[in-house]
């Protein structure tokens, strides 16, 4: 375990826990730099076929570390602070979108400014009952940052995406479940679980799929119609050429569930 962020392995799961509680899980340059480094080598560890990121006690993150901010404020460093935090954000957020393992945020409570954009960079959301999303920035004054004006007007459409991120929106689990920025809400006595089945239930699927999958949905933003067909027959063939296809269609046949390797 390490100051900021706590790893768990339960059998092809790994459970990455943002931990300071004390803190609501406040995020700072150190804290990134060791959630990068977890992420990574989990991109990297064959073992491991699912993510979970999750927070410790009662919040995902309340986002940026506000009481570190004014430290480097009274220095008057803070763009330089700005410059180093968000260099680190964005790398932790590229190992979550780019990762060809599916990763799963489960939310306990707050996902506030930063927070918010590492639980929209994963593939699937839980948040129990009391959890709320916080975009947070117009109340202090910040811009954006960590893919969240990426994020919400490719989930949400550039007029809900103005109205939260130029009001001081906060939104409920029901509501973030209607607009489709979560997944699943669950009471908070059942987060635990029903996030272990839901990734488990990942990580027996097929991973080199999934993988294909979250890089061709992130690049029907950007591409034409003709390079999305071309990239999906580029995965297509790819898995054609591994071990998952094959046992899938021989499950099909046989009337069996598959058993991906």
């Amino acid at each position: 375990m390490s100051a900021s962020v706590a790893v768990a392995r339960h059998d092809a799961v790994l459970e990455i826990r943002l931990n300071r509680p004390d803190r609501l899980n406040a995020l700072d340059v150190p804290t990134f730099r060791e959630l990068r480094a977890e992420l990574q080598a989990a991109a990297l560890d064959p073992a491991v076929r699912a993510v979970v990121l999750t927070g410790e006690g009662r919040a995902f993150s309340a986002g940026g570390d506000v009481a570190a901010m004014d430290e480097w404020r009274a220095n008057g460093e803070l763009p330089r602070l700005f410059h180093e935090l968000t260099a680190e954000q964005e790398l932790s957020v590229r190992e979550i979108v780019g990762m060809r393992k599916p990763v799963l945020a489960a939310l306990p409570g707050v996902a506030a400014g930063g927070g918010l954009s590492l639980a929209l960079a994963a593939d699937w959301r839980i948040a129990a009952e009391e959890a709320t999303l916080v975009p947070a920035f117009p109340s202090l004054g910040a811009v954006p940052d960590g893919g969240l004006t990426y994020f919400l007007p490719h989930f949400l459409g550039l007029g809900l995406a103005q109205e939260l991120l130029l009001t001081r929106a906060r939104i409920p689990a029901a509501r973030a479940r209607e607009l489709g920025l979560v997944h699943e809400v669950v009471p908070a006595s059942e987060l635990r679980t029903r996030t272990a089945a839901r990734a488990k239930e990942l990580a027996d699927g097929p991973t080199f799929a999934y993988g294909w999958t979250k890089h061709l949905l992130h690049a029907a933003f950007h591409g034409s119609l003709e390079s999305q067909l071309m990239l999906e027959r580029r995965g297509a063939v790819e898995a054609a050429r591994g071990k998952e296809l094959p046992e899938g269609i021989r499950a099909f046949l046989e009337k069996r569930p598959p058993r991906f390797p």
